[in-house]
């Protein structure tokens, strides 16, 4: 099964939440570049974000389109319907074929606001300021916090293990090599691995500029490695040629950090694939 990796994108995202293009378009490109399987993972409704996740109506326009696709590519691409599940999403993750878990926001102690940590800078801030007297760390600690919570309700894939870094660039609201930092992380990451979670290398902040390394960071995955957890590779695709970028290189760091394989998702679930 050498580089079995290459042939499975399961993080995507669609125009119907916050993606580029259509699950038609994302299907044929996928079929195009040799694929086996193909996953989609709608943004799930989550009440207080009308910004980036689907309606409940566009929801429902989700299932019957990858439905469809399911049956046009029968035979020539494994099309899984999936779902991002956040924290404060109310779609139940368990009426689909797979589910990432994902923790994209904060809310505020003080004013109850919720706040997005990973897209604008401005949000991250007025967290850290108006819920967190300042403390970026405090705010982290939140965040992990929340990650322990979905990976407790024992997702398929556990997602961008530590996006609250995504905006953090030089560590411009805290610092990343802080015991802090660190306590919270390993906090987080017991509890994935007492839930038998599966982690994702997510190598979408490289594509999307944000960062030059990936979801989870080297240290966590070494850390992760000495718990025996395991780990799977994707995109977080929002656009059809990021199916698979990075796929190599990450799979290079994983090896180099000491892993020797990795899993892929595929229509039986996963499968080990040697390194």
């Amino acid at each position: 099964m050498a580089k079995e990796y290459l042939l499975s994108s399961v993080h995507v995202h669609t125009k119907l939440c916050d993606g580029k293009n259509t699950p038609e378009e994302l299907a044929l490109s996928a079929w195009k570049a040799g694929l086996k399987t193909l996953g989609f993972s709608g943004h799930s409704h989550t009440p207080h974000d009308i910004e980036y996740c689907m309606t409940n109506a566009r929801t429902q326009l989700y299932r019957a389109q990858v439905a469809k696709l399911k049956e046009r590519y029968a035979g020539k691409l494994d099309i899984l319907c999936g779902l991002e599940w956040d924290l404060y999403s109310d779609d139940d993750p368990a009426a689909y074929d797979y589910w990432i878990g994902s923790a994209h926001y904060v809310k505020g102690p003080k004013t109850g606001k919720y706040y997005e940590i990973d897209w604008r800078e401005a949000d991250l801030a007025a967290c850290i300021q108006d819920d967190f007297d300042g403390d970026g760390l405090a705010v982290v600690e939140t965040y992990f916090a929340n990650v322990a919570a979905v990976a407790a309700k024992k997702p398929t894939i556990l997602g961008h293990f530590d996006l609250i870094k995504k905006v953090n660039g030089s560590g411009k609201f805290f610092d990343e090599s802080d015991p802090r930092y660190a306590a919270a992380a390993h906090k987080a990451l017991e509890a994935a691995a007492q839930a038998g979670c599966v982690l994702e290398v997510n190598t979408s902040s490289v594509y999307r500029g944000f960062r030059e390394d990936y979801f989870p960071s080297p240290a966590i995955l070494k850390e992760w490695l000495t718990m025996g957890g395991n780990v799977t590779i994707t995109a977080d695709a929002h656009e059809a040629r990021a199916l698979t970028f990075g796929f190599e290189e990450a799979a290079a760091q994983l090896k180099e950090l000491g892993y020797t394989r990795v899993l892929v998702l595929g229509k039986d679930g996963f499968a080990p694939c040697e390194l």
